[in-house]
C-alpha cells in the first residue's frame, strides 16, 4: 500500500484530535524521526491539544556517562587504536572527549562500518584496535557479523567496547516513569529486524497504541494520523505504517547473527537508569572480544554535567528549549550533553531547525 498523499494525512490528524478531544502525547522513538520533524516543520502543522515528544531513540544520546569515560580510558592506552562511528567523537566524558584526545595524540578514527575496523586491524597487526559498538538492535547484526568474520579469520587484536540497547525495555521504562505517553511512533529500521511483534505485550499491558513509521514526512503524518486514529478508537495494539519495509516478524536471519554474539543483559540508560533486559553483552564463549576485560579498564565514575536535562528530554518530561541551557551555553559549536552532540539528538535538531 501507497503512504497517504500528506494532505489526506493532515485532514485525518485533525480529524483524530477533535474526536479526542483533549490534550494528547506522543512520542517518536527514533531520533531520525526527530530530525525528520523538526526539518520539516511538522509540529506547527499539528492541532493545539497533540504535542510531539522525544524519546531515548538516539543511541549516542542515552549511552551512560560512565561508559563515555571508559571509551576515553580505552583511547589514552599506547599501542591501541579506536574506531568509533562520528557520532560519538564529540559526546563529553568526565574531562575530556574522544575528540580531545585524538588533538592529544590518541589514535581514534571514525570509520563507516565495523568492516572498517576490523580491516584497519588486519593491515595493522602491531595495534590493537577497538570498536565502540554503540547502537540499536538496527546496527547490533552488521557488527556481530564483521566481528565473528574477524574471530574466524583469527584477527586477534580486533576487539569490542559494547554499549549496545535495545529499545523495547527502555519504552516500558518510559511508560513506568512520570510521563504520560498516548502513543509511540516506533522506528522503522529496527522494527525490520525486530519485527511490529516486539511491541505487541507493551502496548496490550499499557493499553496503547504503538506505529512503526518510515522517515519520509509522508510517513510521519500518516503515522501520527494512524497513532490519533487508534487513540480515538480506544485501540491498542502494534501497527505498521512503513509497510514497504517492515513485516510482523521481521529480519529472523539477523536476530540469529546478532545472537550468536551477543546475549540479552541489563543496561544502564542516560536519563533512564538501569533498565532490566535492555541491553547486550558479549556472550561467555566470545569473551575473548571483550575490550573491557583485555585492557583491564577500570570502572569509571560517572560525573555529569551541571545543569544539563538531557536525561529528561530522552524520557519526555522536558522539550528541548526547556533547559535553561539550551541556545545559550549550550550550543553545537560548544555542546554541553549528548542531546547537542549527535546529529540524532533532539536539542541538536531542535536548534537547528527551530
Amino acid at each position: 500500500m501507497k503512504t497517504s498523499p500528506p494532505e489526506a494525512s493532515l485532514e485525518r490528524i485533525h480529524n483524530a484530535a477533535t474526536r479526542i478531544g483533549r490534550p494528547v502525547r506522543l512520542m517518536e522513538v527514533c531520533g531520525t524521526h526527530t530530525h525528520v520533524v523538526a526539518r520539516n516543520g511538522l509540529r506547527s502543522l499539528f492541532p493545539e491539544n497533540v504535542a510531539l515528544m522525544s524519546g531515548p531513540g538516539c543511541p549516542v544520546c542515552v549511552t551512560a556517562q560512565h561508559d563515555v569515560q571508559r571509551m576515553i580510558s580505552l583511547a589514552r592506552l599506547p599501542g591501541v587504536t579506536v574506531c568509533t562511528f562520528g557520532d560519538m567523537i564529540r559526546v563529553p566524558g568526565n574531562d575530556s572527549s574522544l575528540e580531545q584526545e585524538r588533538a592529544a595524540g590518541a589514535d581514534v578514527r571514525i570509520v563507516y562500518s565495523p568492516d572498517d575496523a576490523v580491516a584497519f586491524a588486519r593491515k595493522n597487526p602491531e595495534r590493537e584496535v577497538a570498536f565502540l559498538a554503540v547502537g540499536f538492535e538496527t546496527t547490533a547484526p552488521t557488527i556481530a557479523a564483521a566481528a565473528l568474520a574477524a574471530a574466524d579469520a583469527g584477527v586477534a587484536n580486533f576487539s569490542l567496547y559494547v554499549s549496545h540497547k535495545l529499545i523495547p525495555p527502555a519504552m516500558a521504562a518510559v511508560l513506568s516513569g512520570e510521563t504520560r505517553i498516548d502513543g509511540f511512533m516506533t522506528p522503522g529500521h529496527v522494527t525490520t529486524i525486530i519485527g511490529s511483534a516486539a511491541y505487541e505485550t507493551l502496548a496490550s499491558e499499557h493499553a496503547i497504541p504503538c506505529v512503526t513509521t518510515g522517515f519520509d514526512p509522508p510517513d510521519v503524518l500518516e503515522g501520527v494520523a494512524m497513532l490519533l486514529e487508534k487513540i480515538a478508537a480506544g485501540e491498542s495494539g502494534s501497527f505498521i505504517q512503513y509497510r514497504r519495509a517492515v513485516t510482523r516478524h521481521g529480519n529472523a536471519r539477523a536476530r540469529d547473527i546478532m545472537y550468536r554474539l551477543f546475549e540479552v543483559a541489563d543496561a544502564d540508560w542516560r536519563g533512564l537508569g538501569v533498565i532490566a533486559n535492555s541491553g547486550l553483552k558479549l556472550r561467555p564463549a566470545r569473551e575473548a572480544l571483550d575490550a573491557c576485560r583485555r585492557f583491564s579498564l577500570p570502572d569509571a565514575a560517572a560525573v555529569e554535567i551541571p545543569g544539563c536535562r538531557c536525561g529528561e528530554v530522552l524520557s519526555g518530561m522536558l522539550q528541548p528549549d526547556d533547559c535553561p541551557m539550551f541556545g545559550a551555553t549550550c550550543t553545537p559549536r560548544n555542546p554541553l550533553g549528548p542531546c547537542m552532540v549527535s546529529s540524532e539528538g533532539s536539542c541538536a535538531a531542535r536548534y537547528r531547525y527551530g
